[in-house]
């Protein structure tokens, strides 16, 4: 028995998904311009439910979005593009403060052993050298 060919569904599924999707994204930038939110590719994604990775390979939406970018000030893009959270610098601040007490441990650790090396250099080489005559 064989299996009947149901590619032609699944194709027929991807692209009813596929316009769907596109669908949604044109939506949300409709909606993001009425309610006065900034048309990004971050938001666009979050209000379509699709990936902003999708929406970079979709020629027409991403036209559209960088249409939307353009249309906004420098000044406005640049300040929203630059703007972080209190929390978001917090967590920098944090990692930066960690990393900073672990490279101060290495660096102790490191001249503990250069230290320690060179004690034994110094005690191999008192050994082997023979007493000056007196």
């Amino acid at each position: 028995m064989t299996r009947a060919d149901n590619s032609a569904y699944l194709a027929q599924a991807n692209d009813r998904r596929h316009q769907a999707a596109l669908l949604a994204a044109r939506h949300a930038i409709q909606e993001l311009q009425r309610h006065g939110q900034p048309v990004n590719f971050s938001t666009v994604a979050q209000t379509a439910g699709v990936s902003r990775g999708w929406l970079y390979r979709q020629e027409q939406i991403r036209d559209l979005i960088s249409r939307q970018q353009a249309l906004k000030p420098p000044a406005a893009r640049r300040a929203t593009a630059h703007r972080a959270t209190a929390d978001s610098l917090r967590q920098r601040l944090d990692a930066a403060r960690a990393e900073n007490t672990r490279l101060r441990a290495e660096n102790r650790s490191l001249r503990d052993q250069i230290a320690r090396h060179l004690g034994l250099q110094r005690t191999q080489h008192d050994e082997h050298t023979p007493a000056e005559p007196q």
